[in-house]
């Protein structure tokens, strides 16, 4: 498993990651799936995350443990740390 996180593929999401936004964040992860290498995700700018946004990350999880890329979240916003605490998910990204 290639973990140089100097090549890394910058995956940063901005403002909400819910129902109003599933197309683009598929579109997003898809993009960052097609890339090679680890992938490095930015959610410091995450403003909501709903049941949409969290099931994109764990596609995303799941697709990099089947091709046996490395994940990492680099930063998380106050929300993202909220809805990962109710879900009880911090151990599955951290």
């Amino acid at each position: 498993m290639n973990t140089d996180w100097s090549t890394a593929y910058q995956l940063g999401f901005h403002g909400e990651m819910n129902i109003y936004a599933a197309a683009e964040l598929q579109q997003q992860v898809q993009q960052a799936l097609l890339a090679d290498g680890p992938i490095a995700v930015d959610l410091s700018e995450v403003s909501e995350i709903d049941s949409v946004g969290v099931q994109q990350l764990l596609l995303l999880q799941r697709e990099c443990l089947q091709t046996q890329r490395a994940l990492r979240i680099t930063a998380q916003s106050a929300a993202v740390e909220e809805v990962f605490h109710l879900l009880n998910l911090r151990a599955r990204f951290f």
